[in-house]
Parts: C-alpha cells; structure tokens; sequence
C-alpha cells in the first residue's frame, strides 16, 4: 500500500498586527507631534502581546549596543549635570529612543518595511504641497517661511529632506510603470521645489550631497550630467534662493557668523567638561556665560550644531556612542546592498536610501541641532534600523 505523501503547508505572510500599525502611524503622523506621541506610546503598550513580536535580530545587536551605551551616558550626564535638576528632562529622549528596539520587533521584512516608506513618502508630499500654498498665499519670505502644519520651518525642512532621498532612490533603484514613475516624478518635484521655498541652507546641503551619493551610485550615470543643470536652474529662478546660495560659504553673514561664535562657545564648554557635559538642557540657561563677546545674539536655544551641543551636554563620550550608532547602520546598508549584487539588490532603494538619508541627516546637523528636533530624529531614527529590518523574514514572505 502506498504511504500518503505528507502535505507541507506554504509558509505564510506574517499579519500585520495592531503594534505594527501603531509603531508605523507615528512615523506617518509626524506632522501632528501630538497624535505621533499617542501612536508612540500605545505601540509601546502594545507590542509585549503582539503575536508579530519577535526576538530581536542578531545584526542589529552591535546597534543595541551603542543605544545602551548613549543612554547610560546620558544618565551620566544628568547625574553630573551642572543642574541636575533641569537636566532630568533629558530623560525624556528615552521616550523616542524607544523607537528603536520596538521597530526592529515588529517590522518584519521588505514588505512592511516599504509600506512604511511608501505612506511616509506619501504623507510627506502632501505636506510639501500644503507648504506651497502657503507660499502662493503670501508666505515664504525670509521671516514669515513655510512649513506646512509644523511648529517651525527646520522641522518642515528636515522631514522634507529625507523624504526627498527616500523617494529618489525609490526612482533609481525601482523599476515602475509609466504612471507610477511620472506619478512619482511629479512628487520628487513637489518634495524639491517646497524645500527650497523654505530657505533651509543646512537643508539644502543635506539634500544635494544624498541625491549626489544616489545618482552616482546608480546606473544612470546621465544624472550626473543633468543633477547640476537642475540645481542651477532652480537657483536662477528665484532670486531670494539665490541670495541664499550664495551666502552659505559667506563668513560676514549674520547668521553664519552668529554659528562660528556658538561652535567656539560650544568648544569651551567641551574643554571644562569633556567627560560628562555641563548637562542637558543647560545650554541655552549657560550660554551667556560663554558666549563669545562679538556674537550677534546674547541668547540661543542651542549651538546650532547637533555634534557640538552633543558634547556640550553630555560630553564626548555620548557623541562617539552616536557617532557608532550611526557609523554601525551606514555600514550595515554598505555591506547588505554589495552583498545583494549592489544595483540588483531587491532592496536597493532602501539600502540606498537609509545611507543617503543619514549622511544628509548629519550634514544638515553640522549647521542644525536638528538631533534635538523630536518629529526629524524620530523620521532619522527608523532610517538608522532600516536596514537590519528590511531583510527580516523574506522566507515568510514568500510563502
């Protein structure tokens, strides 16, 4: 008699849970801080029951480990603080920082790692485009800039920024449809053209140095012909974003100059205290007292520089742990995009497009304390676990 052939079930696609959904609503709902906040922490208080829960993976423990590093010195920081009191608020990161480890929980693989991205880059335009009629309703000079429904300009610049890489290297590494890709083009366009609007140069120069990374990492090697032509362009078109252009390498600007006197005033809090800072949340009360004697304001929220007012804080130890935590997902994209057959990696534009979003991240906060802006470090936060979530499970997911 012959034995029955044992039926093997497919393996089937994980269901996406009401974690999942809440972890991927507060990136989605960035532009309202509050409900990003809501979705946030129920996400927390979700996830110990979500049947899509899963170990964290083991790439991404190097990353954990300098997340602990970072916030246990900040705990150091605020035991040391100059103020302890006041700096105890710097605990409040660890809300965001949760962010994290709750991702690479509950985003399993490519497939809802791009839903994420796809409805981020969506929402994104959207907003982009509310910021534009804004400006066509009077907005948009240098002291009354768009920025959509955020509370400020930079923030609306930030998110923007990364958007626009994100859906760039959607564009080069993803083959689409004619429809898609015109539809698609026509975003890239609205994402460009809002950013430069809001005259953010920090912004600018993040932005032009990932779309250069992307485009000369791809195959289209015209790009790189026609990027300087459309940069130009755009330039010559308005003269205010000219002006702006041609003041960022320029020394006698207020503003610059105002940056170069808050680096040196930053500076000198590093040398008395380089180990622990002289605490969170106390350099915009301490700033009078180092501030250099010709800069142009007596009084400045921060330093305008995340890597600075990092140290200034916390000290130098908490910016090599951030320095790492970067470093580690850089290479992480790096290594996974070669080892995937580099432009025919499935996952390319989200390799790519994490790499090229955190170097203009960090290029952008070289002239912005834009680690400190809650809605832009938590759209930097998931680029930093993308690509150790985007290869999760695709077994499953091809079953």
């Amino acid at each position: 008699m012959k034995r029955a052939t044992p039926q093997v079930e497919p393996a089937r696609r994980p269901s996406s849970t009401a974690a999942y959904w809440l972890f991927a609503s507060h990136l989605w709902l960035l532009f309202g801080i509050a409900l990003s906040n809501i979705t946030l922490g129920l996400a927390l208080l979700s996830a110990p029951w979500s049947r899509q829960r899963r170990p964290l993976p083991e790439p991404a423990r190097p990353l954990l480990l300098a997340l602990a590093a970072y916030v246990l010195l900040l705990a150091a920081s605020i035991f040391f603080s100059y103020d302890p009191r006041t700096s105890l608020a710097g605990f409040g990161d660890l809300f965001t920082l949760a962010a994290v480890p709750l991702g690479l929980m509950l985003v399993r693989g490519q497939r809802q790692a791009r839903r994420i991205v796809d409805y981020l880059i969506l929402m994104s335009v959207v907003v982009a485009a509310l910021g534009l009629t804004q400006y066509l309703a009077g907005l948009g000079d240098m002291h009354h800039r768009i920025r959509g429904p955020l509370s400020h300009y930079m923030t609306f610049a930030g998110i923007l920024m990364m958007a626009n890489l994100l859906l760039l290297a959607r564009i080069l590494y993803r083959p689409a449809g004619r429809r898609l890709r015109a539809a698609q083009g026509l975003g890239l366009a609205i994402l460009t053209v809002a950013l430069l609007g809001s005259y953010t140069r920090s912004a600018w120069l993040g932005m032009t140095i990932g779309a250069a990374i992307l485009v000369v990492m791809s195959s289209w090697r015209r790009w790189v012909v026609l990027l300087p032509v459309v940069l130009a362009a755009a330039v010559l078109l308005s003269a205010p974003v000219r002006q702006r252009v041609g003041s960022i390498a320029d020394l006698n600007d207020p503003s610059n100059y105002d940056r170069i006197c808050m680096a040196k005033a930053g500076l000198t809090m590093i040398a008395e205290r380089p180990l622990f800072g002289i605490g969170p949340n106390l350099v915009d009360e301490r700033y009078p007292i180092y501030r250099h004697p010709t800069a142009p304001r007596y009084w400045v929220p921060h330093l305008h520089n995340s890597f600075i007012q990092l140290a200034a804080e916390r000290g130098l130890p908490e910016l090599l742990a951030y320095g790492l935590m970067m470093a580690l997902s850089l290479a992480a994209s790096w290594r996974r995009w070669r080892a995937e057959g580099r432009r025919q990696s499935p996952r390319a534009d989200l390799l790519l497009g994490s790499f090229a979003g955190l170097i203009a991240f960090n290029v952008a906060g070289l002239f912005e304390h834009n680690w400190g802006d809650t809605e832009v470090q938590r759209l930097a936060l998931f680029l930093l676990i993308l690509p150790f979530i985007s290869d999760q499970d695709e077994a499953t997911e091809r079953g």
